[in-house]
């Protein structure tokens, strides 16, 4: 029993791509497919466009997680559900990794007889958050590893469901967008992200596809999602490859870093006129004088629904990237801060 991916009963979340309404597309780490059904079996076909790394799908499956090897290239068949008898099931796939990859959804197919079941109520709070490895959740599951750096690894490791971001968002019963690139600056020419072209957040933020080995950038409508909740979480990775903010914080470059972020953080806020836009650093080490430039530029927009938030350990979690345990101490501290703002922020 074929299923169409644009059937009502099927619930999305993210930025997907719906140029082609039988084929939708994921980009960013988080960005899900939703459903329940009575029956025996559920089979996903994807199409694969590969980076770098090995990719990797993620689901949680009746309560259960797994995650399946993608082709580079080409077509993966993904077996959710495989049961003997008929039953009722629940279902979220979702992008594990970030733009290392794009995944394209082709086909489900439940076995003859099932249906489709309602999901329960869709979250009423809108979360989005901009940011970088940490953000997606890279290398997350290298618990092994905890303050320790990052092992050898392709891609296994990563896995955006144990980010900080959605980790939040399921304290605080919200929806996410999760707009994080591993290695991403804020400004274009530095950080990590395919060389030499080296795209910043400046120029992903409003994109739905963004990167430069997929030709030609495709911009975000931002009538689709109105999050309640901003946070953004990059500047650390502006250190490569000079750290000028810990080197000369009163310099040019440092100036024009600042100006540019004000700059964007005000496209932001005409983006969203009633959100809370937090602006935040993580736990990954990085130098004090980006924080510190954060705040300038939170004092000077001088706006009561701007914050500017630490994390108890800013800067000084794990040397490689953030485990699962530093994940849900973020995650915790975040949405414990959220809830107890003085402001109210969860109606349209």
């Amino acid at each position: 029993m074929q299923v169409e991916l644009n059937n009502k009963r099927l619930r999305y979340s993210g930025r997907v791509d719906w140029r082609n309404p039988g084929r939708p597309e994921f980009v960013f780490p988080c960005t899900s497919l939703r459903f329940r059904f009575w029956g025996r079996s559920a089979v996903l076909t994807v199409e694969n466009r590969n980076v770098c790394w090995e990719n990797f799908a993620g689901a949680i499956v009746d309560g259960v997680q797994k995650k399946w090897c993608l082709n580079r290239a080409g077509e993966t068949v993904v077996r959710l559900v495989e049961e003997d008898e008929e039953g009722e099931h629940e279902v979220l796939f979702f992008k594990r990794q970030d733009g290392c990859h794009e995944m394209v959804l082709k086909e489900l197919e439940l076995s003859e007889g099932s249906r489709l079941l309602a999901l329960p109520e869709k979250e009423a709070r809108r979360m989005e958050v901009y940011g970088d490895s940490v953000s997606a959740g890279e290398v997350s599951e290298a618990v092994a590893y905890t303050g320790r750096t990052d092992p050898e690894h392709q891609g296994g490791y990563s896995n955006g469901w144990y980010s900080y971001a959605w980790t939040a968002a399921r304290m605080l019963r919200a929806e996410l967008h999760d707009i994080a690139q591993g290695g991403i600056s804020f400004l274009n020419g530095n950080g990590y992200v395919e060389p030499p072209a080296y795209p910043g957040m400046e120029e992903v933020w409003d994109k739905l596809h963004y990167h430069p080995r997929f030709g030609k950038a495709v911009p975000w409508d931002f009538s689709a999602y109105t999050p309640h909740l901003v946070v953004v979480a990059v500047g650390q990775n502006d250190s490569h490859p000079q750290d000028y903010m810990k080197e000369e914080p009163d310099g040019v470059r440092a100036a024009y870093w600042k100006y540019r972020y004000e700059t964007w953080i005000r496209k932001l806020r005409e983006t969203y006129p009633k959100a809370v836009i937090l602006l935040t650093t993580t736990l990954l080490c990085h130098d004090e004088s980006w924080d510190r430039a954060i705040e300038e530029v939170c004092r000077r927009i001088d706006d009561d629904r701007i914050r500017h938030y630490l994390y108890r350990r800013n800067g000084c979690g794990t040397p490689g990237h953030l485990r699962i345990s530093e994940a849900e101490e973020m995650a915790a501290e975040l949405a414990d801060y959220v809830e107890h703002l003085d402001i109210g922020m969860w109606t349209d």
